[in-house]
């Protein structure tokens, strides 16, 4: 089949999508209101609330919430075959994401951008509170152990990305300084940034940077000294205004979205290529099968938890009108949609002839563990039919992604923060409320610590990272966008609108991560994986407690709806 039927389909089902459900979600569903007065204004301080145009503040939401996820998901996904990883991504994205994150923008505005943990206790009991911030604690912990390792092995296979993954921060600040201080528009110096990016990619190929002799100085691996040099990085980077790095770098990161999308679609049309890969694969004995795994696996790219972090704890805060959380939340989930639609199509067309996707992909430890190569070189390959040389355009795929999980990992530390100092002050730890740069230091050493736990040869020697870490990092993900759907539909309950659009993908999601939850107790169990063991009892542990509070405040408001008041 041509793959460049799979993007017209695709990107026809997101036009209509937002053009028609995004509306009745807007008009009937959430009922944004142009008049309310969003906490970006109403608390405004210039550090963490700032009001922010909504194509800025769509960069900002999409790139904190993308990173590497809506790539790796689906590029291991296609493992079962291109057809199930695709319908997933097209009806999770239209049905589940946009419910999802849309509304955790708007639930968080109408409560003065308290993130969605603080409101489930609002809406849903105290101890919810308390259930949903430890579960919020694991998920921060292993997005950011994840993404650093993902950054780390990209560093370290392409050492030509070194130097533009670098200039993007000056370039950014430079911006910041621009648009904030000096009040000018964002968007020449943004373009001008962007170009300098990609000058910047050449001259990286030319002088890669290795750290192979500090890692040798201080006795370490390669990738161990990567991993330490990224989370030292990001201590500082999260500590920063939002308007100093993180909003400029994410408006760059938009526009780079921009054109990676329409330079992978353009190379697929110019090249014609057709899919190699299976409509549905006949797997190797011993893998895991599709149902339930394929729901955890794609996680960005289809329904996402952490994007219900992001869209409370920082999005909800830079939101300069109500009526712009449609745009942003939805956009947001359509783009990533669109993303993973790219990842997919590298990992099946871009990959050859079926022989090479039947190497790359024989059994599951090699669709993990390959996951990034494929997707890098899969893209090198779309853009080779553009006449670029195929190892600069890999050099490019890179960049997308390690710019992409940078962003993230700025966004998951700054969370984290906000989640200890939560946590802190529910447990009298007055040692640490308010204490920002210790609160900061602890939400970087605790990934950093898992990050680093040895991983031995599975998934392809990638390590703990594909091969043990990403199967609990989505089941937790998935898991945490079900908890949120369930603190939109209390909160669409109460004000007697109709619950359906969340309570949908709730159900299924809950269903799906639930499931998954069980089956990696057993495996984590018989491979004698304590660590993953005891994170995953407890996970599954907050989440059944989790859900019953849900389910009980789902009774309470269908028998007798508060009808409380708008927020003001």
């Amino acid at each position: 089949m041509p793959a460049f039927l799979l993007i017209v389909i695709t990107l026809v089902a997101f036009y209509f999508a937002y053009k028609f459900y995004s509306r009745y979600l807007a008009e009937k569903v959430y009922r944004l209101d142009p008049n309310f007065v969003t906490p970006a204004h109403a608390m405004r301080d210039g550090v963490d609330f700032v009001p922010t145009h909504k194509h800025v503040l769509l960069g900002h939401h999409f790139t904190s919430v993308a990173g590497a996820a809506p790539i790796v998901g689906p590029a291991i996904a296609v493992y079962w075959g291109w057809l199930p990883a695709l319908t997933w991504v097209v009806l999770g994205t239209i049905f589940a994401a946009g419910v999802h994150d849309f509304g955790s923008i708007v639930v968080s505005a109408r409560n003065r951008g308290q993130n969605i943990g603080t409101l489930s206790g609002k809406v849903v009991s105290a101890r919810a509170s308390t259930l949903f911030l430890l579960i919020i604690f694991f998920l921060l912990t292993l997005v950011n152990a994840v993404f650093g390792v993902v950054m780390a092995i990209l560093f370290e296979s392409n050492p030509g990305a070194v130097i533009p993954a670098l200039i993007v921060i000056p370039i950014a600040v430079f911006i910041g300084q621009w648009a904030y201080r000096m009040g000018r528009s964002i968007v020449i110096p943004s373009i001008l940034g962007l170009l300098l990016l990609y000058v910047a990619i050449p001259v990286g190929q030319a002088y890669p940077i290795y750290v192979d002799g500090l890692a040798e100085a201080v006795g370490l691996s390669v990738r161990t000294t990567w991993i330490i040099l990224i989370f030292a990085y990001t201590w500082i980077a999260s500590r920063l205004p939002v308007w100093v790095l993180l909003q400029p770098r994410d408006y760059i990161n938009g526009q780079q979205l921009i054109v990676a999308l329409v330079v992978i679609f353009l190379g697929v049309l110019i090249g014609w290529d057709t899919i190699s890969a299976p409509a549905v694969n006949e797997v190797a004995p011993n893998s895991p099968h599709w149902f339930p795994y394929l729901f955890i696996t794609v996680a960005c790219g289809a329904i996402s938890g952490f994007h219900s972090l992001v869209a409370s704890g920082t999005t909800s805060k830079q939101l300069g009108n109500e009526t712009e959380a449609r745009f942003v939340g939805y956009g947001g989930a359509l783009g990533e949609g669109a993303l993973a639609l790219a990842a997919i199509l590298a990992c099946t067309a871009g990959l050859g002839a079926a022989g090479d996707w039947n190497t790359a992909y024989a059994d599951f430890g090699a669709a993990s563990g390959g996951a990034l190569g494929h997707f890098v070189n899969g893209t090198g390959h779309f853009l080779s039919n553009l006449g670029i040389p195929a190892t600069l355009g890999a050099t490019f795929a890179a960049v997308v992604v390690i710019t992409f999980a940078g962003t993230t990992m700025d966004t998951g530390v700054r969370l984290q923060r906000y989640i200890l100092e939560e946590i802190s002050e529910l447990a009298g730890i007055k040692s640490l409320v308010g204490r920002v740069n210790l609160l900061t230091t602890l939400a970087v050493l605790i990934p950093l610590g898992l990050a680093l736990v040895p991983g031995g040869d599975s998934a392809g020697g990638k390590g703990f990272a594909f091969g043990r870490l990403w199967t609990l990092f989505g089941t937790t993900n998935q898991l945490t966008a079900g908890l949120a759907l369930s603190i939109i539909g209390v909160w669409l309950l109460a004000r007697n609108r109709n619950p359906l659009a969340a309570l949908i993908p709730l159900v299924f999601l809950l269903f799906m991560t639930t499931w998954a939850l069980l089956l990696n107790l057993g495996d984590f169990f018989a491979k004698g994986d304590w660590l993953l063991l005891v994170m995953d009892a407890a996970i599954f542990v907050l989440a059944a407690w989790l859900a019953v509070e849900a389910f009980t405040a789902f009774n309470r408001e269908r028998r007798n709806p508060s009808a409380a008041a708008e927020e003001s």
